[in-house]
C-alpha cells in the first residue's frame, strides 16, 4: 500500500490534501501537534472511507519527529510521499489586514516562522529519507508560496502584492532553495522533490474560511489548493524534480 505523511493535516489545506490522497487509495498519516484536532480529522476522513491515522507531530521538535518516524517505520516499513505542509504566518492576522512593516517585525517572530516553515520541513526530509529510500517511487512536496519568489517580488511589470512580509516570504524563499539542493543530492535516485504553491487559499493562514469565498474573489478552496500539491506528490517516473510549480504550472524563482 502507498503511504503518505502530510504535516499540518488536521485542518485547512493539509486536511484537503490528505482527503484527496486518501480518495486515491493512499494511506495517510495526519501529522498534527494537537491531538484533539488530529483525532477529529482522522474521524472525519475515516467516515469518508479514507485510510487515515493521526500522527502526533511537531515539526519544530526533534524528539517529536523521531517518535513519529519510528511509528511510521514500525507500521509500514517505508514511506512513499512526504508533504511538508505545516506553515505559519505571524506578521499579520490575515491577508487583508495591514501587516507589520519589515523594519518593525520582531526577530522572535521571524525566527518562529523559520522554525516551522523552513527548518521544520528540512528536519522532516532528513528524518524520513531512510524510509523514502525504501519506496520504488518516493515523492516530496514542499508547500511554498508565490510570496517566496524573487521574480514576483522584483518584476516591475507585475502588479505589486498588497503585503510585504519579511519573515513569511523569506522563509518560503529558503524552502524553495532547500528544494533545489535536496533535488541535487537526490539526483539519480527514485526520489523526486518539488516546491509547490497552491495559490491563495481560504484557510486560517489567510484569515479566511471557505464561506468567505463568495465575497473575496481570487481565493481558492482547500480542495482547489490540494490539486497541484497532489499532482506533484504522485508524479510519474518521468516527472520533474527540483522545480517550483503552481496551479498553472512552472513558476519563476
Amino acid at each position: 500500500m502507498t503511504t503518505a505523511v502530510v504535516t499540518g493535516a488536521n485542518k485547512g489545506l493539509g486536511l484537503g490534501v490528505a482527503r484527496t490522497l486518501g480518495a486515491m487509495g493512499i494511506k495517510v498519516w495526519l501529522g498534527a501537534r494537537q491531538e484533539s484536532g488530529g483525532r477529529a480529522a482522522e474521524a472525519q476522513l475515516r467516515a469518508c472511507g479514507v485510510d487515515a491515522e493521526y500522527l502526533a507531530l511537531d515539526v519544530t521538535d526533534a524528539s517529536s519527529i523521531a517518535t513519529a518516524v519510528r511509528r511510521i517505520g514500525a507500521d509500514s516499513n517505508g514511506l512513499d510521499i512526504l508533504v511538508n505542509n505545516a506553515g505559519i504566518m505571524v506578521e499579520t492576522q490575515g491577508i487583508y489586514p495591514d501587516a507589520l512593516p519589515p523594519s518593525q517585525v520582531p526577530v522572535r517572530l521571524i525566527r518562529r516562522q523559520y522554525e516551522t516553515n523552513f527548518l521544520g520541513a528540512v528536519a522532516m526530509i532528513q528524518a524520513t529519507l531512510p524510509l523514502l529510500r525504501r519506496s520504488s517511487a518516493a515523492r516530496i512536496v514542499n508547500v511554498t508560496a508565490r510570496m517566496g519568489s524573487f521574480d514576483y517580488k522584483t518584476d516591475q511589470k507585475r502588479e505589486p502584492e498588497p503585503y510585504n512580509l519579511l519573515g513569511y516570504s523569506s522563509s518560503k524563499a529558503a524552502l524553495n532553495m532547500a528544494t533545489v539542493v535536496f533535488a541535487r543530492e537526490l539526483r539519480g535516485t527514485r526520489i523526486k522533490i518539488n516546491a509547490v504553491s497552491p495559490g491563495i487559499i481560504a484557510t486560517d493562514l489567510s484569515g479566511m474560511r471557505a464561506g468567505d469565498l463568495q465575497d473575496k474573489p481570487g481565493f481558492g478552496s482547500t480542495e482547489q489548493g490540494a490539486i497541484p500539491i497532489v499532482k506533484y506528490a504522485t508524479l510519474p517516473d518521468d516527472g520533474p524534480s527540483g522545480g517550483f510549480f503552481g496551479p498553472d504550472g512552472e513558476m519563476p524563482w
